[in-house]
């Protein structure tokens, strides 16, 4: 077969021959060099190039079919949180990395990547030169995403392999991110939760602390876990209404800890294949991963009847999940099951986020508060006023007060003082309280919500503090 056509030739086979079709072309042609092959998952070649672990140079033995990805400038910073730009992934989920991001290139460097689809790269990497075919191929319903490996000797091909794969499995500067049934790497995740501390977080009385010395302890107390025979794992869940610090905390405590994190935004999967197959994924990797932080938020929107099994024995079955924490949350504690909320061994600790009382809703307004300009600042008088007047208010409404009032003032800057437009908000903002509250009537409430703790849902992200 002429080398130049046999890529061609092997795309025009069915689907399921494909991939036999190509090794053993390889394995004849190339008949003195070892051959390893495997889907390509973690074995991410470009991205440790990228690194400068080794070189790459795409060989001219075949086509080289590279697709260019544009992804949005970096994040404009509002109110003192950044808000996310859109990024096409460079492959599928679950080839578990992102699309590599090269330090010190410009801003118009970094608006388009190159990602091979069908490539024959040459690779030199401590001293050696190696061969990496990779190809990807569909057949309509799902997508196939192969790699062949050639090297002098197997020992060599497969000390790449190890070295490839294990450098990507690391997560460094960024947060692991499972979502339609694979995972990816989100740099710009990691970024929007390093403006996030405890430092701007209020809480009632000693919760903020507690949950710091919780977190802190566990990590630091391997030794006399595993001296007295206790398993190194832990359970945490925060429980309460919407809008009252969860998700800033689990950001807060991600920022401090500076232990891997990995996101569950969904387990579901295309075609409406089960979740269990997710399930065991997100479980492996966190074991591999560990000591690491392992995050589901909005946990009853996650688990159903059909998966509610599966995700117990992986959570506390026969697997230890050493080094784990997993951290939740849920604003319906209701919806979930007495097996995941009553059991120590699976939520040991459980914090709750309850709406603000008094001292909190002052403490949150006079830190807004602080952030303004001059011309926009309550006077004393007004923030005792208003911490009176927001009662029943979350923390996410408190901030709406802030932000809605503070555009009224803008549109209008000569009319109303902000003290004046805020006292006003307050009755425009609980009538919209009770209206939302007359939409999640109970059978409303049963439609449950796609989680979303990072993400742009809605207010929940970048408007709201919850």
């Amino acid at each position: 077969m002429n080398k130049e056509q046999f890529i061609t030739e092997a795309l025009c086979l069915p689907a399921a021959a494909i991939e036999y079709h190509i090794s053993q072309h390889l394995a004849t042609t190339y008949a003195d060099k070892a051959l390893i092959e495997g889907d390509l998952g973690y074995f991410d070649v470009e991205a440790y190039a990228q690194a400068q672990l080794c070189t790459l140079v795409k060989k001219t033995v075949v086509y080289n079919q590279v697709t260019t990805y544009w992804h949005a400038p970096e994040p404009v910073m509002m109110y003192g949180g950044p808000m996310r730009p859109h990024m096409m992934h460079a492959f599928v989920h679950g080839m578990g990395v992102d699309m590599p991001q090269v330090e010190g290139t410009s801003d118009t460097e970094q608006e388009t990547m190159d990602r091979v689809k069908n490539a024959w790269l040459e690779v030199q990497w401590e001293g050696k030169t190696l061969d990496v075919l990779i190809m990807n191929w569909g057949d309509g319903q799902c997508q196939s995403h192969h790699h062949w490996l050639l090297a002098d000797s197997e020992a060599l091909a497969r000390h790449f392999f190890a070295a490839v794969c294990q450098w990507n499995m690391e997560i460094r500067g960024e947060v692991l991110v499972f979502d339609n049934g694979g995972w990816h790497k989100d740099p710009h995740l990691f970024h929007d939760i390093k403006g996030a501390t405890f430092d701007n977080l209020i809480l009632k009385g000693s919760l903020k602390q507690d949950i710091q010395d919780d977190l802190t302890q566990f990590f630091a107390a391997r030794e006399t876990y595993e001296e007295y025979g206790i398993p190194w794992k832990r359970g945490i869940l925060f429980v309460g209404p919407p809008g009252n610090g969860k998700t800033h905390a689990v950001k807060a405590l991600i920022n401090s800890m500076e232990q891997p994190c990995l996101y569950v935004k969904s387990f579901r999967l295309a075609h409406g294949a089960p979740d269990d197959f997710a399930i065991r994924q997100v479980f492996d990797r966190a074991r591999r991963s560990a000591p690491c932080v392992l995050v589901f938020e909005d946990l009853d929107a996650q688990l159903t009847p059909q998966n509610r099994s599966f995700f117990l024995n992986e959570l506390d079955g026969f697997a230890a999940n050493i080094g784990i924490v997993t951290l939740a949350t849920t604003n319906h504690p209701e919806r979930l099951d007495p097996a995941i909320l009553d059991r120590p061994s699976r939520f040991d600790r459980k914090y709750p986020f309850d709406l603000p009382e008094l001292a909190e809703r002052k403490a949150y307004i006079a830190m807004w508060n602080a952030t303004l300009k001059p011309q926009l600042r309550l006077s004393d008088e007004g923030t005792a006023k208003i911490s009176e007047l927001t009662d029943t208010f979350s923390f996410a409404y408190l901030k709406e007060l802030f932000l809605s009032s503070m555009m009224r003032w803008i549109s209008k800057p000569q009319g109303e003082t902000m003290e004046e437009i805020m006292m006003k908000q307050v009755s425009v903002l609980r009538e919209q309280m009770i209206s939302t509250n007359m939409l999640l009537l109970p059978e409303a409430a049963d439609e449950q919500p796609m989680p979303g703790m990072f993400g742009p849902m809605g207010m929940r992200f970048g408007r709201i503090q919850g």
